[in-house]
């Protein structure tokens, strides 16, 4: 046979650092990758990476309460529930969201849905098909009340001006999407976030100012004693 001469050409150069034929940067060397943070195989999202994590944290402040508009949005409940499958568990998500214009307008609805964010946004579309009026005496309400929903019962007082909304989470985010600024309430019976939250819309649904009463009844408005008196002081002096 005839002899074969292998050609010994000169010895490639040695990559530089930080090139992108070095190790490291994502190239293969002896068969397994040496990929960094920044990427991930195949060019995909890795660790840290451009497009890679998961993506920026939402805020609650963003999250649990909105103004749109002349509406504002508050997300009273969430609520998680599974469902055993042969492939593992299934969740499911519902919001309870109430709705208001703070000007004696409000309504409540329950969205349920596969994310949380459209289990909201349905509670938010629920609860504006169902605003209903409230009648309120300046920012706080005309008489006491006692209402029931289940097993929650919720009393409401009126307050003087200055006191605040004395109530738990979920009756303040009622009457405040409703406009009041000033009230008693006292919660007297189940803690369930839906039926309180029921329970205080029926109330407030149940407030008549002194005129609707007197009109209903087909009767007149009598100036009160005060004001007589002062009528007729003024007949006299005149």
């Amino acid at each position: 046979m005839a002899d074969e001469t292998a050609q010994v050409g000169p010895a490639p150069a040695a990559p530089e650092a930080g090139s992108a034929t070095a190790p490291g940067a994502g190239q293969t060397t002896g068969g397994r990758r040496e990929g960094g943070y920044g990427g991930g195989r195949d060019g995909g999202r890795g660790r840290g990476g451009p497009g890679g994590g998961r993506g920026p944290r939402r805020r609650d402040g963003d999250f649990f309460e909105r103004e749109q508009s002349d509406l504002t949005e508050k997300v009273i409940f969430i609520n998680r529930s599974s469902k055993v499958v042969k492939g593992g568990r299934r969740f499911s998500f519902s919001a309870l969201v109430v709705v208001g214009d703070k000007k004696g307008k409000v309504g409540l609805g329950l969205g349920k849905a596969g994310e949380v964010a459209d289990a909201i946004r349905k509670g938010n579309e629920d609860a504006k098909h169902n605003m209903t009026n409230v009648s309120l005496k300046d920012v706080t309400i005309p008489h006491e009340v006692l209402s029931e929903y289940g097993g929650a019962r919720i009393l409401l007082r009126p307050a003087s001006p200055g006191t605040g909304i004395i109530a738990g989470k979920t009756v303040r985010a009622v009457v405040e999407s409703a406009g009041v600024k000033d009230i008693l309430s006292k919660s007297l019976g189940s803690k369930n976030a839906a039926n309180v939250a029921k329970a205080t819309l029926t109330a407030l649904q149940n407030l008549r100012l002194r005129e609707q009463i007197y009109k209903e009844r087909g009767m007149q408005i009598r100036p009160r004693a005060k004001q007589a008196a002062a009528a007729l002081v003024e007949q006299v002096t005149t």
